[in-house]
């Protein structure tokens, strides 16, 4: 088996080499990491070094490709872009849980992680740098973008169309035909049954746009330090709280 590291040494880090391990297909050395120190993990693993490194741990460690595993889209593009300019030639696998099914004809992009329980349905598209969280599920004939995500229990019906580096969040649904944009957001639990224009935040039953984002801007939640919102739709009514 080739030997790969997996960049991201966090929780995601964790179930990216679970799924990797229950593949069978490679052999995972350890994790790079830029802000972890050089150490033994818990769970048998070492962080290796940093990206700065990658050179001289490809030589020593004999490897040349590996898998991101860093769950908020927009970062993961800037460290394949770092690694990139430090590393040009290096390679990225992608990696499919053996308990998720995946239909006939589904085209899997460079770097896209399926968990377990993910369901991907005949004739769909799924991009590079990809995430399809653990029960999540792409119907047929629907395409996410690069570096877009589904969180766990996601679902979308078939022909949906998701942006490059938008998310949809835990438990939201997609019914048939809508078109997402790029860098957006549905919030957890959402309903979607028109389409999302890009650059804009979108929760509810059914969703509504309850602000414009930015590149770039946190969407995973991480406490009040992250200014995560709350929105309750009822009535038309539309409340926000942290």
């Amino acid at each position: 088996m080739k030997n790969i590291v997996i960049i991201g040494a966090s929780g995601h880090g964790n179930v990216v080499l679970d799924i990797i391990e229950n593949e069978a297909k490679y052999n995972v050395i350890g994790f790079i990491d830029t802000y972890k120190e050089k150490c033994r993990l818990a769970i048998g693993y070492e962080v290796l070094g940093s990206e700065e490194e990658l050179p001289y741990l490809m030589d020593k460690f004999n490897f040349s490709e590996g898998i991101i595993a860093i769950g908020d889209n927009w970062t993961r593009k800037k460290v394949v872009d770092k690694i990139s300019k430090i590393v040009p030639k290096f390679r990225y696998i992608s990696s499919v849980h053996p308990n998720a099914v995946i239909g006939r004809d589904v085209k899997i992009g460079l770097g896209t992680i399926v968990m377990p329980g993910a369901i991907v349905n005949s004739n769909a598209n799924i991009g590079n740098f990809c995430i399809l969280n653990t029960n999540s599920s792409l119907d047929h004939d629907s395409e996410i973008g690069d570096y877009s995500s589904l969180a766990p229990r996601a679902s979308t019906g078939g022909h949906v169309r998701l942006g490059e580096f938008s998310a949809i969040c835990l438990g939201a649904n997609i019914i048939e035909g809508i078109h997402i944009g790029e860098h957006t957001v549905i919030g957890a639990g959402s309903l979607v049954v028109n389409n999302v224009k890009s650059f804009v935040m979108a929760y509810g039953s059914p969703s509504q746009v309850i602000r414009e984002r930015a590149i770039g801007d946190p969407y995973l939640s991480k406490g009040k330090d992250a200014k995560s919102e709350l929105v309750v739709i009822h009535k038309n009514e539309i409340q926000t709280s942290i």
